[in-house]
């Protein structure tokens, strides 16, 4: 079965995750459990890496459906 989302359904699931990041990346127990030298990651990413690679990926989806509107108007 494949899911169908438009690009602005695509952008609203991403930005809210994005948000839904930030929440718990400001939430005292997470920065608590963050904090702890038992913390760890493969990479050493945080969900504020997390966060940052959101924003590139939404704004990369901008810069497409920017540059495919400009052409059209050609």
């Amino acid at each position: 079965m494949e899911i169908i989302l438009t690009t602005a359904e695509i952008r609203a699931i991403l930005q809210g995750c994005q948000q839904t990041l930030r929440v718990v990346g400001s939430s005292k127990d997470y920065r608590l459990i963050q904090s702890s030298p038992y913390f760890s990651t493969t990479n050493d990413v945080y969900i504020n890496d997390a966060v940052n690679v959101l924003g590139e990926v939404i704004g990369a989806i901008n810069e497409v459906e920017q540059v495919t509107q400009h052409k059209g108007c050609k």
